[in-house]
């Protein structure tokens, strides 16, 4: 079985690897160089990492606020889907949230996704009659290619 750990340092190389190959329309502020160092800012703990031998075949992120919790950049190398272990990944965030007191988690997918829809659906989130907004802060806020979601 593909274990599922916390992210340490030594993984980044592997982890942007895999995020360029399943995101590869990421926006410039959710790739790894971004997205890594903000998160190890904020609750490291939610960064989790499925590696086979040495190879990062799997991510998922998450995050608490006291009221709700998110679910962010589950990815599963494509030799390694339908195998269990993004499900894995998604319950491990879920458990590690639980464990703080959370009582529901968010996650976004973006329009048209209807397999990452479908995948969720399985696990027992639903579509909610909901708006999303966003607003880009700071540094990433303007200019070409930081819009979007």
């Amino acid at each position: 079985m593909i274990p599922i750990r916390a992210y340490v340092a030594a993984d980044f190389a592997g982890v942007a690897e895999l995020w360029r190959a399943v995101f590869p329309d990421d926006p410039p502020y959710s790739r790894a160089e971004v997205a890594i160092p903000a998160k190890l800012a904020v609750q490291p703990q939610y960064l989790l990492i499925a590696t086979d031998g040495e190879r990062v075949v799997g991510t998922a992120s998450g995050g608490y606020d006291g009221t709700r919790g998110w679910l962010y950049a589950v990815a599963v190398a494509a030799s390694h889907r339908r195998q269990g272990l993004g499900a894995r990944l998604v319950q491990a965030v879920e458990a590690r949230l639980a464990a703080a007191g959370c009582g529901k988690i968010n996650l976004q997918v973006r329009a048209g996704n209807a397999d990452v829809t479908g995948f969720y659906e399985s696990l027992g989130y639903c579509v909610e009659p909901r708006v999303s907004m966003g607003k880009r802060l700071g540094v990433n806020a303007g200019g070409t290619g930081t819009s979007g979601p």
